[in-house]
């Protein structure tokens, strides 16, 4: 049920800008969420998911500037975020945290929404809380065996030890036949080796993730990134 949930929630989220009725399913999706925390209030996975849509909800005037173009999420300003739904989700991430403490399990979507929690430290501190984000991955890729997860984690560990390090930890996926057409697996190879001074092999693969962009505003960013390398 609560996979049904964030797949509502994750459908609305990936609306292509135009397509503004998707957005109805992340109210929907939130909707439904607080619906299972009300009916199970001891279930630290339905508390896990409300506050990880919450996170994520309340960063979307953020995700896009005036102009309607993308803006990733370390590029954000932090005073464009909800402050209201940020303390909704760390009021429940806590409910969670103090049910695992008596005995419950701990499960994907609390360790997701505790990574939110690292990313909104932000605020406060001017930087995620990288170290904390990586101890978090650690958890989610054995429980997961998402090469998603493992995307984010070698970015994570890039912000951390550097961005060859980083890229270690990518190559390890390379033979994943699931990420060939990921474009998030080729945008991240991309940053990391721009970081690198890899300059050529940056513009392949940014071509590559751009190929396999659908969204105009993210494609419009890849386009920036790659025109950049000069």
């Amino acid at each position: 049920m609560l996979d049904a949930i964030y797949a509502t929630f994750g459908t609305g989220w990936a609306d292509r800008g135009s397509e503004s009725r998707l957005r109805d399913l992340t109210r929907e999706a939130i909707f439904l969420g607080r619906l299972v925390v009300s009916l199970l209030p001891d279930e630290p996975e339905g508390l896990g998911l409300l506050a990880l849509m919450l996170y994520a909800e309340s960063r979307r005037h953020a995700r896009r500037d005036a102009d309607g173009d993308y803006v990733p999420l370390d590029q954000q300003r932090v005073q464009v975020w909800d402050e209201q739904l940020i303390e909704q989700a760390e009021t429940l991430l806590l409910q969670a945290s103090l049910l695992v403490v008596g005995g419950a399990a701990v499960g994907r979507y609390q360790l997701e929404a505790a990574v939110q929690s690292a990313h909104v430290v932000r605020r406060r501190t001017g930087r995620s809380d990288w170290p904390a984000i990586v101890r978090l991955y650690d958890a989610l890729v054995p429980l997961t065996g998402s090469p998603v997860v493992a995307i984010n984690r070698a970015v994570a560990v890039a912000e951390i030890s550097g961005p060859a390090a980083g890229l270690a930890q990518l190559d390890d996926l390379a033979n994943d036949t699931r990420l060939a057409s990921y474009q998030p697996y080729w945008a991240a190879r991309a940053g990391l080796l721009a970081r690198n001074g890899e300059t050529n092999e940056a513009r392949a693969a940014y071509r590559l993730a751009i190929g396999l962009e659908p969204d105009p505003a993210v494609r419009r960013f890849l386009d920036g990134r790659l025109a950049a390398l000069g």
